[in-house]
């Protein structure tokens, strides 16, 4: 690597000199300045990132909270997909990405106090878990933060709109006939999961349609045994549902296993439709009906709205951007 030593032996001035040159200083010539600086490019002179920013008091790393709970880590469709659009738009505006260490028993630090001692200039929360203390921390904190997927009054939020997705999604469906309508959700305590079936239950207001509490059923999040299980309780009720919706397009192929066992057809006896529009999704028979999410924007607003509040805090304001969604309609809902 090309230290200063070099560039001040190639250029024959000191390295006091070849620092005041690469940091614009005017106690030195132009001449000298333009000199050194082009040698410094044919040497290929990085700066050291590190050293920088303990002059300056400026770092340009991005630290990433990401601690999903389902287990898939970077395998995750639609976290790997906002991950790599974080990443895109964060090095596309000079900054490097750098994941916070979920286990730092022996440290003994917070993540707040990581995240400092890391010299992060921010951190995205990509996944976490809200109530945890550490987190709620670093929420509260005045430290530059951006959350997905969850809205914290001190903190930018990026989000997917989730009740307009389930909102067309449900519409859609109706549209298709149905109106014994069955839900096999997420979590309880997630966010998304108390937006979507509060949208659930709007829609099927609004349309004089009254729910069956037999065809509400927790799930979990990209679970397929579990969505399978589920599956099973509602088409072995004496009424069974003319669609089941699923929490996620992976929770869903749970499902279509208990269908498929049970001797049913897609969608000539039983309808479905996902969540999250992945690419698997579609490559299933038939096409699943989903919503799509433009995981890439996700990532690429959560990245531009972070660096912004760093760059610029005086004007930075705490926003909930929301991204929408787009409608599949597949080949999974049949009509009646």
């Amino acid at each position: 690597m090309v230290s200063l030593k070099d560039i001040a032996a190639a250029c024959e001035v000191s390295t006091a000199t070849v620092s005041k040159a690469l940091r614009d200083q005017n106690d030195i010539s132009e001449e000298t300045r333009e000199r050194i600086k082009q040698m410094a490019d044919r040497m290929g002179y990085f700066p050291n990132a590190a050293a920088r920013a303990l002059k300056t008091n400026e770092s340009k790393n991005l630290g990433v909270l990401y601690e999903e709970d389902a287990g898939k880590g970077l395998t995750h469709e639609y976290f790997s997909g906002v991950l790599q659009g974080f990443k895109m738009q964060a090095e596309e505006l000079g900054y490097d990405i750098t994941f916070i260490n979920t286990h730092r028993g022996k440290q003994g630090m917070s993540y707040l106090e990581h995240c400092r001692y890391r010299n992060f200039a921010g951190v995205v929360i990509v996944c976490a878990t809200y109530s945890d203390p550490e987190v709620l921390e670093l929420l509260n904190s005045d430290f530059p933060t951006v959350t997905i997927d969850f809205v914290h009054h001190n903190c930018t939020a990026v989000i997917s709109n989730n009740v307009q997705g389930m909102r067309e999604l449900i519409e859609y469906i109706m549209d298709m006939g149905h109106k014994r309508i069955a839900y096999i959700h997420g979590q309880n305590y997630s966010a998304v999961t108390k937006e979507r079936v509060a949208a659930f239950y709007q829609v099927m207001e609004e349309h004089n349609l009254t729910v069956n509490d037999s065809y509400i059923k927790e799930g979990l999040y990209l679970e397929p045994e579990v969505a399978e299980q589920r599956t099973k309780e509602l088409l072995q009720l004496p009424k069974p549902p003319s669609c089941i919706i699923y929490p996620d397009d992976t929770a869903l192929i749970g499902g279509l296993n208990a269908i498929r066992e049970m001797e049913l057809r897609i969608p000539d006896d039983i309808s479905v439709a996902g969540y999250d529009g992945t690419q698997y999704s579609q490559m299933l028979y038939p096409k699943v009906t989903t919503i799509q999410q433009d995981t890439s924007r996700i990532g690429k607003e959560a990245a531009s709205r972070l660096i912004s509040i760093i760059e610029k805090p005086k004007t930075a304001l705490m926003e909930r951007v929301i991204v929408e969604g787009i409608l599949i309609k597949g080949q999974s809902v049949g009509r009646i």
